[in-house]
């Protein structure tokens, strides 16, 4: 591939003869873009030349992924670079979500909100404690502390209710009592200046499975609607920010009414998780049918889905491995990682953990768990991939067969993947079905979260690669589909005007792809967190360029040290919801 550098250039850089996918779901062409000072200046036929050229004959170039759903909150204030999602394309993140996040706070409560993003986002406490600076209490404190630094990528924030609550009411709050009239008032005030100060939006969960370190539902579980109400009136007042909810949806139908009612009444858009549960996986179909009722009748709400299942990755270097009640196991348990390897390789160890026996971990069975045994790992497995499968094939037990694949693949960090979420029929049909909805966008990926057993920031490649080029179980979108996804859609959705597509005078935040050679990676740990902390990252091939605001950050995956990334503050709406949402009441009326 060419990469040239020219004297007395007419712009800062050209991308040529690449084929375009625009974000905007027109057919791709193939044409030059021209970008100066951070923006796209034309596209067509270049004739005069950029100071840095980029030869893309042959590769597609699609705009910068915006990824609405992730928890950096943390890491934005210790690091500059936001793996992994900047190795999968993304280039605006959008963290505060789930109602989890670090500010407003005040100096007493610092803990209080630690043991629970540690619990509910599984970021270890030692990490975050030595790695926040505390340079805020206010939640416009938090975005002026942000705003000095530089990133390999933009970054947004919500204002996150749980620490809103805890700020307010403090033990109260954590305790989960009902808010007063009073707290309700001073919360909503508190969301019209964060709103104001260039929040987002505001984030908030209601899911049991979101509970702090010390094993207590998070404190926003259960909190009143007409605290809700308070909170979006906030927002109303502000003219700007979007609602974010995690729900279980146990009462799909009841729980879509009650998010339409926060628009009606507020007057701002709102999305929220959708997912299919083991214990109810109709309610998701229920909750969509719903969904799409209430759009074509107006209310500005969108589902988050995710590319692929919400999976837990079981291994020995992981927070959860299939051997974690045998007693024999818990006998080395709180060994590092290396003194466990050691144990595990000795005959005789290996021989009393066996007869011990082992059970999958929660609601798991050997079936529906399968081994990641390759860097392209098969995120739409079949049964008779399942550990129970290939055991039954091998002539060996599950048990045996699982530590054998842990211990002997990648020296001792072989993992198998235990999908949670979106996958009970053993296949992504229903999943695919979600993202097909005119009020779906692509979401859910978590990155920055879950470091020691989830690992999800990869689901933008997952979008492209798998659901526009390899999926054989079941129908594919087209490429100009699932770039569409998450690039405009999801931009809008947050009201980001000027980025998600390839257009004259927005962002010039781009993607140069070898799309024929996109592939993900197998998940890692790596250990390069504060206090020495671990977290799962995973790679991609095939991303040859990632541009932010014009300069290039990452070439064949490996950053080029350029941080040209910032905080990005909301702005208002001059119509009142974000363009995405009143275009999806057009296209579904």
């Amino acid at each position: 591939m060419l990469e040239r550098h020219l004297a007395e250039p007419s712009y800062d850089l050209v991308i040529r003869r690449g084929t375009i996918v625009d974000g905007s779901g027109a057919a791709r062409k193939i044409a030059d873009i021209a970008i100066s000072a951070g923006k796209i200046i034309a596209i067509g036929d270049i004739h005069e030349a950029g100071r840095q050229e980029i030869d893309a004959a042959g590769l597609i170039v699609t705009p910068g992924f915006v990824d609405v759903h992730t928890h950096y909150d943390g890491q934005a204030t210790w690091a500059e670079r936001m793996q992994p999602s900047s190795w999968h394309g993304v280039t605006t993140v959008v963290m505060g979500n789930c109602g989890v996040g670090f500010a407003p706070c005040k100096p007493a409560d610092r803990e209080n909100l630690i043991r629970l993003m540690e619990g509910v986002e599984d970021i270890p406490n030692p990490v975050m404690t030595a790695g926040l600076p505390w340079n805020w209490e206010s939640f416009p404190e938090f975005l002026d502390a942000l705003a000095p630094r530089n990133f390999d990528l933009d970054i947004g924030v919500q204002l996150a209710h749980a620490p809103l609550r805890v700020f307010v009411m403090g033990e109260r709050g954590i305790s989960r009592e009902a808010a007063t009239d009073e707290d309700i008032a001073q919360m909503a005030e508190i969301a019209e200046e964060a709103m104001q100060a260039g929040a987002l939006g505001f984030s908030t969960s209601r899911t049991l499975a979101h509970k702090s370190a010390d094993g207590e539902k998070i404190p926003t579980y259960d909190a009143a609607e007409k605290e809700l109400q308070g909170i979006a009136q906030g927002l109303k007042a502000a003219g700007a920010g979007v609602l974010q909810m995690v729900t279980d949806l146990e009462d799909p139908e009841a729980d879509i009414a009650m998010m339409r009612r926060l628009t009606e009444q507020s007057g701002r858009p709102l999305s929220f998780s959708l997912l299919e549960r083991p214990n109810a996986p109709e309610n998701a179909m229920i909750a969509l049918r719903a969904l799409e009722k209430a759009g074509r009748e107006g209310a500005p709400m969108l589902a988050q889905v995710p590319a692929r299942s919400v999976g837990v990755l079981l291994g020995l270097e992981a927070s959860v491995n299939p051997f974690q009640q045998n007693p024999v196991f818990k006998e080395i348990k709180n060994l590092d990682f290396a003194e466990k390897l050691q144990h595990f390789r000795d005959p005789e160890f290996r021989r009393r953990l066996l007869e011990a026996g082992a059970a999958p971990p929660m609601m798991f069975n050997w079936a529906g768990l399968f081994p990641l045994t390759n860097d392209a790992p098969d995120y739409e497995p079949v049964p008779e991939l399942s550990i129970a499968g290939r055991a039954k094939a091998a002539g060996v037990p599950p048990a045996e067969y699982a530590l054998d694949h842990m211990l002997n693949t990648r020296e001792g960090r072989g993992l198998i993947l235990a999908p949670v979420l979106n996958y009970v029929e053993g296949d992504l049909e229903v999943t695919r079905k979600m993202m097909a909805s005119p009020y779906a966008i692509a979401g859910l990926s978590d990155g920055g979260a879950h470091m020691g057993a989830i690992c999800d920031g990869s689901f933008p490649t997952t979008l492209l690669a798998h659901w526009a080029r390899d999926r054989t179980r079941g129908p594919r979108f087209t490429l100009e589909q699932v770039v569409q996804m998450q690039t405009s859609r999801t931009a809008a959705a947050l009201g980001l005007h000027d980025r998600g597509l390839l257009a004259p005078g927005l962002r010039a935040d781009i993607n140069v792809i070898d799309f024929e050679n996109l592939s993900v990676k197998a998940p890692e740990f790596a250990y390069d967190l504060p206090a020495d902390g671990r977290h799962l990252v995973q790679r991609a091939d095939g991303y040859r360029y990632t541009i932010v605001a014009g300069e290039v950050t990452y070439r064949d995956g490996v950053a080029t040290g350029a941080l040209p990334g910032r905080l990005v503050r909301g702005a208002r709406d001059a119509q009142g919801v974000p363009a995405i949402h009143r275009a999806a009441a057009g296209a579904a009326a």
